[in-house]
């Protein structure tokens, strides 16, 4: 497809201005650590399970060293030096701690303490990218990847078995990737539920176990129909460190890990979500998880046309927090969505252009495009078509993640009929529309060059708005989504930690080897 003619320098300097504001960001956030990123640090090493009242062990344990001042230096080498003081193993010493007949402190031999939790946190790093060889070698095996667009499709139902009945039929009918839904609020709990669950409400809990028995069925439907079918989950909230580092040792391939979602739309707080998407991108980057971004939210209460610059600009902004986390530009699915009200005239104009500009501006991204919702009102026969249009701008401006739209949006949980047309739908356009792309071109001068010019342009002036103010004081302001939240106001506050001078943590030097010590830690 020819391309729009936009300003690069326009481009390179709204760029630099996203990458001035996620570095101020993380230079005012890196001195902190959380209760989340801590816990995460402890699974990651290898403690799991819950107490006789169900309270996952991460968090007894993280409480204990919070009231005890000790979170502050790290809960690593905190364990790991008690680990070897008592010769116990780190569930024997969780279960210890939640029973109080151990009482963590600091250790006496510092050094000796730190080099044994950073032997825990190789071993499951080495873990970790034998699960991301393991994929790579699948793909290989299956024939390389499956053509893009790639069919995402979500399940919900609330029961993980369910789920995976649903889940292997939309791969047996054409879904390249399935997404778990989960259960409604999950974001909001200050902990990760444990074992696999069977109700949930609007989705499914998010567990370690019901990764483990979601990703076990799709690489068994997968070897049956000869493709590798992605997994999916959802990576924000309270617990979006603790979520990535499950994911990343049960092998799930996507994450949704967006840097303001949280902030924005559940109210968590600005810090505490800062400090955590930047600790769980690097799980993710690590472990090969492409990451899917959330501005396609932001269209669901502004309006599509009159604030597709903050859409681009939000996603700006998550490429460069995403590059300080070591994520490569192949593992951002940016997200944007055909959102564009129908009743306005040259919409499909409007969403094309939107589309083609995004693709523009990250040629290198694994673009996420979502389906109508907002304006969708129950009428199925023009859902169907609303879907089609957006499966036309999808495949013509070369999207990677295609969220399928649902007829029934706006009625119900999408049934498995339901899932079925939307499949068949996507897949008619993208085969009967597979190479239009190569062979139409823009108007020069044209409807849709200029609304993208105009886009970028307001894009840019934004961005170097928000350079001058900061990201907390544009999200106060209410520039993203038309919602505003403050530094200190939402949820998990009081989850944000001071580091001490000597803070340490393993997986940062791990992980993001090429990162300045000082800076990882």
């Amino acid at each position: 497809m020819s391309r729009l003619a936009l300003d690069q320098a326009q481009i390179d300097r709204a760029r630099r201005s996203a990458s001035r504001i996620a570095h101020q960001v993380y230079d005012d956030m890196h001195r902190f650590t959380t209760t989340t990123v801590e816990r995460a640090t402890l699974r990651l090493m290898g403690m799991d399970g819950v107490d006789g009242d169900q309270v996952p062990l991460p968090n007894r344990v993280i409480s204990h060293l919070h009231e005890r001042g000790l979170v502050q230096h790290g809960a690593a080498s905190v364990v790991a030096g008690t680990m070897a003081q008592h010769q116990i193993g780190i569930q024997e010493l969780a279960q210890a701690v939640a029973d109080g007949r151990l009482t963590l402190q600091r250790p006496s031999d510092e050094a000796d303490a730190r080099e044994r939790a950073h032997e825990m946190a190789l071993a499951v790093c080495q873990r970790i990218a034998k699960q991301r060889a393991f994929r790579e070698a699948t793909v290989r095996d299956a024939g390389g990847e499956a053509p893009t667009p790639w069919l995402y499709l979500i399940v919900a139902t609330g029961n993980i078995f369910e789920d995976i009945t649903q889940a292997c039929a939309a791969a047996e009918q054409g879904a390249d990737v399935i997404a778990v839904i989960r259960s409604t609020g999950q974001s909001l709990l200050d902990y990760v539920p444990y074992g696999a669950t069977t109700e949930g409400f609007g989705g499914t809990y998010a567990t370690q176990e019901n990764f483990r028995l979601m990703r076990a069925a799709l690489d068994e439907v997968g070897r049956k129909i000869g493709r590798y079918i992605r997994l999916t989950n959802y990576c924000s909230g309270l617990c979006m460190p603790e979520i990535a580092a499950m994911g990343a040792m049960e092998r799930l391939d996507m994450m949704l890990n967006d840097s303001m979602y949280g902030i924005i739309f559940r109210d968590i707080n600005m810090q505490r979500t800062f400090i955590d998407q930047f600790f769980s991108r690097m799980v993710n980057g690590y472990a090969g998880i492409i990451i899917n971004t959330g501005e396609d939210n932001y269209l669901t209460t502004a309006d599509a046309y009159d604030a597709a610059h903050t859409v681009l600009a939000s996603q700006l902004i998550n490429e460069q927090f995403a590059y300080i986390s070591g994520l490569k530009p192949d593992q951002m699915g940016l997200g944007h969505a055909f959102e564009i009200n129908p009743s306005l005239d040259n919409g499909f104009l409007w969403e094309l252009a939107h589309a083609q500009l995004v693709r523009q501006v990250f040629p290198q991204a694994c673009l996420k495009y979502m389906p109508p919702t907002k304006h969708m009102t129950g009428n199925i026969f023009k859902g169907h078509v609303q879907d089609a249009l957006f499966n036309v701008v999808s495949v013509l401006t070369q999207q990677n993640i295609h969220l399928l739209g649902m007829m029934t949006e706006a009625i119900h949980t999408p049934f498995i009929q339901d899932r079925f047309l939307a499949i068949q739908n996507a897949r008619y356009v993208f085969a009967t529309m597979r190479e239009l792309h190569a062979e139409i071109s823009f108007t020069p001068g044209g409807q849709i060059e200029r609304r993208a010019q105009q886009v970028l342009a307001e894009t840019t002036s934004l961005l170097a708005e928000i350079e001058q103010t900061g990201l907390p004081a544009a999200i106060a302001k209410g520039t993203f989504a038309d919602i505003s939240r403050t530094l200190t106001g939402g949820k998990g506050l009081d989850g944000v930690i001071a580091k001490a001078a000597d803070y340490y943590n393993p997986f940062p030097a791990l992980m993001l080897p090429g990162m300045n010590e000082e800076r990882a830690s």
